[in-house]
């Protein structure tokens, strides 16, 4: 049930909410750069699989126009994270292209692709270090006033100041001292200090109290408005308001349109949504 379970990443890619730990150094890139970057997004024929296993995904063509949320929606293991690695230049192709703003993301400067789009993970790990040293991972020559203006709009401040050393407290090895929510909500911090042209949201599905759920989702609202922004996700009032809603079965795109128009044709989504209604 693709509105429950979560494909577990590794490690690397929890850690993060930009680029930056995600991309093996290794994987050669260009030096282009695009100046008045727009987060145009387009995937041509594209087709992945890791070594000589089977395809995860296959011939995919899809448009996603500057400022779109588009929400990936399908079972687990469909290849919804593997579509947002790819894009973040942590894979290669096996066929096909992916370009950004008409420049093929191979071509493309590694630390530019950093400084331009951010990730917000499902489960968030941060560094055994105090707060403010975590969330200026995402920008380090953020001052303090940036630090707490991202963290009001991620809905992170009130909570922070609560904290015995507020900005100074320190997190624990992998935030263990915060609750689920209270990382989501960092996480969202460092992805507001980014201000990055292309988000990329694994959305939250942990179970939070009304408070903290409220927080979070008027977070992810507040990060998303006038981003390219795709949503792997899990939840139907976060998919309802998607401009674009793309249903993956088996590594193909086997239905694109809004919620209604998905819901009139009575296929996939159609399927989900009800089974979904049906179990809340």
């Amino acid at each position: 049930r693709f509105y429950t379970d979560s494909k577990k990443v590794s490690v690397a890619v929890k850690r993060i909410v930009s680029l930056e730990r995600i991309a093996p150094e290794t994987i050669e890139h260009g030096n282009k750069t695009i100046k008045d970057f727009k987060g145009h997004i387009l995937f041509k024929n594209l087709s992945f699989r890791y070594t000589k296993k089977k395809e995860v995904l296959h011939d995919i063509n899809l448009e996603i126009k500057p400022g779109e949320c588009v929400a990936l929606v399908g079972e687990s293991g469909v290849g919804k994270t593997t579509l947002a690695e790819l894009i973040l230049g942590y894979w290669k192709p096996t066929k096909g292209n992916i370009y950004l703003d008409g420049v093929d993301v191979s071509e493309l400067s590694l630390k530019w692709l950093r400084e331009k789009i951010a990730f917000v993970p499902q489960e968030v790990s941060l560094f055994n270090d105090t707060l403010i040293n975590n969330i200026r991972y995402a920008n380090p020559s953020a001052t303090f006033d940036d630090v707490v203006k991202a963290a009001k709009a991620a809905n992170a401040h009130d909570f922070i100041m609560s904290l015995p050393k507020g900005y100074n407290t320190l997190v624990g090895e992998r935030g263990v001292k915060l609750s689920v929510g209270q990382k989501q909500r960092i996480s969202l911090t460092m992805a507001f200090l980014k201000n990055p042209k292309i988000l990329i949201l694994d959305e939250p599905t942990s179970a939070q109290d009304v408070k903290s759920e409220r927080a979070i989702q008027e977070g992810i609202k507040r990060l998303i408005s006038g981003r390219t922004t795709i949503i792997i996700a899990h939840r139907f009032s976060t998919i309802r308001n998607a401009d674009k809603i793309v249903v993956l079965e088996k590594g193909r795109i086997v239905e694109v349109g809004s919620h209604d128009e998905l819901m009139k044709k009575k296929g996939k989504y159609y399927g989900f949504y009800t089974l979904q209604r049906g179990l809340d």
